[in-house]
This record gives C-alpha cells, sequence and structure tokens, in this order.
C-alpha cells in the first residue's frame, strides 16, 4: 500500500522557519520530520511514498536525490571524476516527488497524484504530524469497517476539524472547532479507497478537508480510527521546540521503529 504525504503548503504559522525551507523539511534531531514520518510508515512495512510538493518543493526534491550519497561513506577519485559508496545506511524507500502547484490546496494536491496511486487502497497524512499509530491495526480497522475512508481521531489541543462520531464510529459530520473539551479532531494518517477522488473535483483550489470529506462524512463513508496515545502536529515553533526536547531525551513517542 502506497503512503502519500501532503507537503506544499506554506507553513505561514511558522515563519520564523519556513521562510527558508518548506515545513515538512524542518529538523527535529537533525533529520527533517518528514523523514520521521516515513520512519513511521516504514516500520510496519510501508516503503513506497509519494509526496505531494509544492512550497520551496526543490528543497525536498534535492533531500531525496542526494539521500544515498548523505548517509553513506564517499570515495571520491579527482582524477577520474568517479565516486565510490561504503556503508550506506540509506532506508528501503521508493519515493515519488510531485510538485502539485505552489498554491494548490490540499484536494486538489491529492487528485493531481491519482494516476500514481492508480486504483488501489493507499494511505495519506500530513507532513508536520507525528503519532505511534499502530497502522496495522488501522489497516484492519479500515477494512472490517467497509468505508471509503477512514481517518485516524485524535484529542489534541488547538484548531483542527471535529468530528462527531456514532456509537459505531461512523462520521456524521467534519467540521473545524476548537480543541481541549474532549472532542475527537482529524489527525491525519487516513486510509482510502481509490473511490475517494470520486468526492474531489479536479480544482487547485479543492481543500480536501471541506467538501470532499464533508460529503463523505454525509453519506456515511468516513470512519473514525480513535487513536489514544500520541499525537502532535508542529505548527509553531514553540510545538517544534517541544518535539525536539523530547528527541533529546530519548522519550520520543512516535520513535516506533530500531536504530
Amino acid at each position: 500500500m502506497k503512503v502519500v504525504i501532503f507537503a506544499g503548503g506554506y507553513g505561514t504559522r511558522f515563519s520564523e522557519e519556513t521562510e527558508f525551507r518548506p515545513k515538512p523539511m524542518i529538523e527535529i534531531g537533525e533529520k527533517p520530520i518528514l523523514w520521521h514520518i516515513m520512519k513511521i510508515y516504514s516500520h510496519f512495512g510501508f516503503n513506497e511514498f509519494i509526496v505531494c510538493c509544492g512550497y520551496k518543493s526543490y528543497f525536498i526534491k534535492d533531500y531525496f536525490y542526494h539521500y544515498y550519497m548523505h548517509t553513506a561513506d564517499v570515495t571520491v577519485d579527482l582524477n577520474n571524476n568517479n565516486s565510490t559508496f561504503h556503508n550506506s545506511n540509506s532506508e528501503p524507500w521508493k519515493v515519488t516527488l510531485v510538485d502539485t502547484g505552489l498554491d494548490t490546496m490540499t484536494g486538489g494536491r491529492l487528485k493531481r497524484i491519482q494516476k500514481y496511486v492508480e486504483k488501489e487502497p493507499f494511505m495519506l497524512t500530513y507532513g508536520d504530524g507525528l503519532a505511534n499509530v499502530n497502522l496495522s491495526e488501522l489497516i484492519k480497522y479500515h477494512k472490517e469497517s467497509k468505508k471509503i475512508a477512514t481517518v485516524t481521531a485524535v484529542q489534541p489541543r488547538g484548531k483542527f476539524a471535529s468530528l462527531k462520531l456514532s456509537p459505531t464510529n461512523v462520521i456524521s459530520s467534519f467540521n473545524e472547532k476548537i480543541g481541549g473539551d474532549g472532542s475527537w479532531f482529524n489527525g491525519g494518517f487516513f486510509v482510502l479507497q481509490p473511490e475517494v477522488f470520486n468526492y474531489i473535483k479536479d480544482d487547485s483550489q479543492t481543500i480536501f478537508e471541506r467538501e470532499p470529506l464533508e460529503n463523505l462524512a454525509k453519506d456515511g463513508e468516513l470512519q473514525a480510527f480513535k487513536h489514544f496515545d500520541f499525537w502532535m502536529a508542529m505548527d509553531t515553533l514553540r510545538e517544534k521546540l517541544e518535539l525536539q526536547k523530547l528527541w533529546e531525551i530519548g522519550s520520543a513517542p512516535w520513535k516506533i521503529w530500531n536504530g
């Protein structure tokens, strides 16, 4: 199953860092948060990624294009202009980097990578959110629900998309709301059937969290997978420093992989 990651936004609430690089490339423990997200998926055996690029996309493309070299020892023969790589610690990843437009909204970005997903179920998440979600259980839950879409529901701080749930966790409405009142919110980490593209207009201004998800909820095709453990989005410098501190002291809950 392929993993789609939104990584094209401006990150305007994080201008201290995003003036110079896209938010998914902001580092935690000397690795971009995008890398941390991919490591979570890779831990469960998902190693094929489609990254929806936009703002400063060349940073992301350059990072992965040179990833193998940067994780290896290198012998450079200047006389022959040849290089030999040794002891690479590269990942077993296949990464498709798609320029989905500078000002394209999330729905438009998703629609533009449809040809890379083809006609198979896939996963989707945001390039700034970390969690210790059990992806195996998430996928099993999605399959059992037989719905078009499953979203991981979390209880964070701040403003996120509020989910109104039935007793069987079917989502009947999808709205923006202030957090902190015990409500459940959109935490990303979606599992989607290819039919989800029928809900998305081929329009760069389509916002996935608005009409597409709202209509899926109205049709009873949006299921919630409740995640009770760690989840955090990196929207501000304060949150970046909080995640960095967790990493430095060896208490990063999202680090579920070895090494």
